[in-house]
């Protein structure tokens, strides 16, 4: 990291993250070849980055890893999470499915849980919240019923949802994350169509093209370190940007909004981010 983190002034949040399996390298792939996983770096670079959500201001709430669950670090796969209700996904790849029932006990602590039911498919690094405003990818891993489902679930709530078309990447967030709460980080290519034309939106360089997945904690942004031009971009618009090794587990089609589940922790049993 570049600088030192300051929890000053920043809104205390829970992030739940779980730890990095020793099977890592038997993960789920479906558009990168398999490579070679040094799974102690992948350790090293994970704890990196949950030093990073401490440093601003997230409580940390660590849930082991299991031998058996080669995917179980990004957790954000299994749940998106709501200010006012929690949606227990049910992931598209099978093998992933076992990771739930621990992550559902974690959050009932904070949230009323819904589900996902068969046939529907959900992974939640498909689903991009912006406000009221919920975009979900049409992805390898996420099927009309899910998306149909989660709509049922939070509209309620005076959530709208719309499917987005994809193409060559695993996840809608692999594509487009926010930066801001009228900006968006973006990989065109792998959109089909401009649906997010209503926002301010910046494209990664092209000689990085798998830089469109980044975090924000409030005002600030993780961001994985090997992409220097597109951080170089954001921080000329201004971004604060705490950068963090992620290479390791990108082999195995994780970003650094995969790793982790974000919500904030208040007298009420907390609000999402």
């Amino acid at each position: 990291m570049d600088r030192t983190l300051s929890t000053a002034s920043r809104k205390r949040r829970i992030a739940v993250v779980r730890e990095v399996s020793p099977a890592l390298a038997d993960c789920e792939l479906t558009h990168l070849d398999r490579q070679p996983i040094d799974v102690d770096r992948a350790q090293r670079q994970h704890e990196e980055y949950i030093q990073a959500l401490a440093a601003l201001g997230c409580e940390i709430h660590r849930l082991p890893a299991e031998d058996h669950l080669p995917d179980c670090v990004f957790i954000e796969d299994t749940a998106v999470v709501l200010d006012e209700v929690a949606i227990l996904t049910r992931p598209g790849a099978l093998s992933r499915r076992a990771e739930l029932p621990t992550v559902a006990e974690v959050l009932a602590r904070y949230r009323s849980v819904l589900t996902i039911e068969a046939p529907g498919t959900l992974d939640g690094g498909d689903v991009l919240v912006l406000e009221r405003q919920i975009w979900v990818g049409a992805s390898d891993r996420t099927n009309p019923s899910g998306i149909d489902q989660l709509r049922q679930h939070v509209e309620t709530y005076g959530y709208t949802v719309t499917a987005v078309e994809m193409r060559d990447c695993l996840h809608l967030k692999t594509a487009v994350t926010a930066v801001s709460s009228d900006t968006l980080l973006i990989q065109p290519q792998w959109i089909v169509g401009n649906p997010f034309d209503a926002w301010r939106q910046v494209e990664v360089d092209p000689e990085e093209p798998f830089a469109a997945n980044a975090l924000r904690i409030g005002d600030e942004l993780i961001y994985p370190a090997d992409f220097r031009l597109t951080r170089r971009r954001l921080e000329l618009m201004g971004f604060t940007i705490h950068h963090v090794p992620a290479d390791e587990l990108a082999k195995a089609e994780g970003g650094v909004t995969c790793c982790s589940l974000l919500l904030d922790r208040n007298e009420d049993g907390g609000r999402a981010v």
